[in-house]
């Protein structure tokens, strides 16, 4: 091979591996480098029982034994550098899990890192029966075994394609999105890998029993936290700061759900704790995750208003500037603006 082609080739192998590691280099899902001082998992609570028909093994049908249920999932991210000595814990909502606040359906950076970024530990939970918090299946093994639905669990809900839609208020009706919406329709199938069935259906008293002694576990191994919680787990927060109120230093309540109303306990436990009750945009939109639910929390703020030492407060996006949101603004385009508004209401609120 004479200089010049011994130039040539040399050239082409540069070439074509630039094009390869370029092909392989990773999504730009962070907003730069992020610098931890602590990542890790672990799990909290648990409840240790003996399950009659743990379902069959590859070396065949598995004799009555103890197994873990109602243990929560927790991922943790500590920054080198802390600006607040209180950490954020994110709780997702309905169907979902912590992912929600991990990333985003299009690969943009999630509220997870991005707390982080600013200076928050950040605690994202799988609360019981939800991804990597594992389910019951005893019910279902001995169902199948005796050929029997008696003793199936309740209705474990899984959210379509066609339900989430409107449902999450990307748009009026399935695959028609809102003028303004903020929310990544493009990439909707990769929202909907995100989806997980409802197992906390296979635990006793489902989620209302387990999540909110679960984040009190929680609370109780990391002290007092900012707890956000969405949708589904709304009503998580009202149970909690029941249970703890010294350890919740805030609440940050994204669209909660509304099925259960407060009790007077409850309402009484959110004495002197800041809350910030936060929708989106499109409530008047024909789904439960509307209007109808705005209304709900606007009579928990009052609630909670009427008693000496009440700190809570409602907030429409678009009110304050921010348009199209929908029911998952933590994922929205906009979702950094979103978290920063957030973030600007803790520090005005927590000393």
């Amino acid at each position: 091979m004479d200089s010049l082609s011994r130039v040539l080739f040399s050239v082409g192998v540069v070439l074509l591996a630039g094009s390869a590691t370029s092909e392989r280099a990773p999504a730009n899902s962070l907003g730069g480098p992020l610098n931890l001082a602590d990542e890790g998992t672990f799990f909290v609570g648990g409840t240790s029982l003996v399950s009659t028909n743990p379902g069959a093994s590859p070396a065949g049908p598995s004799r009555p034994g103890t197994v873990t249920v109602n243990q929560m999932y927790v991922h943790y991210r500590i920054p080198a550098q802390r600006t607040n000595p209180v950490p954020i814990v994110l709780v997702h909502g309905g169907g979902l899990t912590g992912v929600s606040y991990e990333t985003t359906p299009d690969g943009r950076e999630g509220w997870a890192t991005y707390l982080a970024r600013k200076g928050y530990a950040v605690y994202v939970v799988d609360t019981p029966g939800r991804g990597r918090s594992g389910f019951n299946a005893t019910a279902i093994n001995q169902a199948k075994a005796e050929s029997s639905v008696a003793a199936l669990p309740g209705n474990v809900l899984m959210v379509t394609a066609e339900l989430a839609w409107p449902l999450f208020r990307f748009g009026p009706s399935s695959g028609t999105a809102f003028p303004d919406t903020q929310y990544p329709t493009e990439a909707f199938a990769a929202f909907g890998s995100q989806g997980v069935p409802f197992g906390e259906a296979t635990l006793e008293g489902g989620a209302m029993a387990t999540a909110p002694r679960a984040l009190a576990a929680l609370l109780d191994k990391i002290g007092p936290a900012v707890v956000v919680v969405h949708s589904l787990a709304g009503p998580f927060a009202d149970a909690l700061v029941e249970i703890r109120p010294r350890l919740v230093k805030a609440v940050v309540n994204i669209e909660g759900a509304q099925a259960i109303v407060p009790t007077e306990a409850q309402i009484e436990a959110y004495r002197g704790i800041p809350v910030l009750e936060l929708f989106g945009d499109h409530l008047d939109a024909p789904v439960f995750t509307g209007r109808a639910r705005y209304e709900g929390r606007r009579a928990v703020v009052e609630r909670i208003n009427k008693q000496q030492g009440g700190k809570a407060t409602l907030i429409r996006l678009p009110d304050v500037g921010m348009k199209g949101n929908s029911h998952m603004m933590m994922q929205d385009r906009n979702n950094l603006q979103v978290a920063d508004f957030v973030l600007d209401w803790i520090g005005s609120n927590i000393k």
